[in-house]
């Protein structure tokens, strides 16, 4: 440990969990907002499920891993695929390829991000709070 402030290391560890997690349901928003895209030509691929990879960092500042977002990738899962020959996105044998996005799965990760989320922010308020409390008690101290 470097000595750092406790509080401002609570801080900056919340901080970096907000931006991951408000990383995290940025990517889920696109997955259901894409839940429904097909490929533009016929047999085309349509939208494939991202999925974020995150990593522990450390933040050589305060001495302490932090998390970070590494990477997005696509999720290989299978597309779906359905019989619908009038679809502007079927092939030769009438079928549609789907997006790979499952709504309950993506609904499940958006609540798990926004709990994540929250969590910090109450971190950071916490911290901030006290950072208030130390300084009214030197103030009063004087």
């Amino acid at each position: 440990m470097t000595g750092a402030d406790p509080l401002a290391m609570v801080s900056r560890l919340s901080g970096a969990g907000l931006e991951a997690q408000s990383y995290r349901l940025r990517i889920v928003s696109e997955n259901i907002a894409n839940a429904q895209s097909t490929g533009a030509t016929p047999g085309s691929d349509p939208y494939q499920r991202k999925t974020i990879i995150f990593g522990a960092e450390l933040d050589r500042d305060i001495g302490a891993l932090s998390v970070k977002v590494k990477r997005t990738a696509l999720d290989d899962a299978p597309f779906i695929v359905d019989h619908d020959p009038g679809h502007a996105a079927a092939d030769a044998a009438g079928n549609v390829k789907r997006p790979n996005v499952n709504l309950l799965t993506e609904m499940a990760d958006m609540r798990e991000a926004n709990l994540s989320y929250e969590a910090n922010l109450q971190m950071m308020k916490r911290a901030r709070s006290m950072i208030a409390q130390t300084i009214d008690l030197l103030r009063s101290g004087s």
